[in-house]
């Protein structure tokens, strides 16, 4: 799973974390992990984070002593990306250039 198409059009380290999370919906993740999962530097990771949480489209739990991160469900769309590894062409066009 990934983030729904209406949440793609954001920074791409926040779109990165909502793949990452929407991955994981099950489970969570936390921030070391999700470090892990997008390559990003911890203070860009935070940013995002922040910018997610600001939005409503991320949910931070305390679970056994640990702090989870999950993605709200209505941020986690069906799609999942071409399994050939790349993108359709007019998928391309309307993420770089929403109308």
């Amino acid at each position: 799973m990934r983030a729904k198409e209406e949440y793609r059009d954001r920074d791409e380290t926040e779109v990165a974390v909502l793949d990452a999370l929407a991955g994981r919906a099950d489970t969570g993740t936390t921030v070391f992990d999700l470090r892990a999962l997008v390559e990003e530097d911890i203070d860009t990771l935070e940013e995002a984070l922040a910018e997610l949480n600001d939005d409503g489209l991320i949910e931070v739990t305390e679970e056994g002593g640990r702090t989870m991160i999950f993605a709200k469900d209505h941020a986690i769309g069906n799609g999942t990306p071409p399994d050939d590894g790349e993108t359709d062409f007019f998928e391309e066009i309307r993420r770089r250039f929403p109308f």
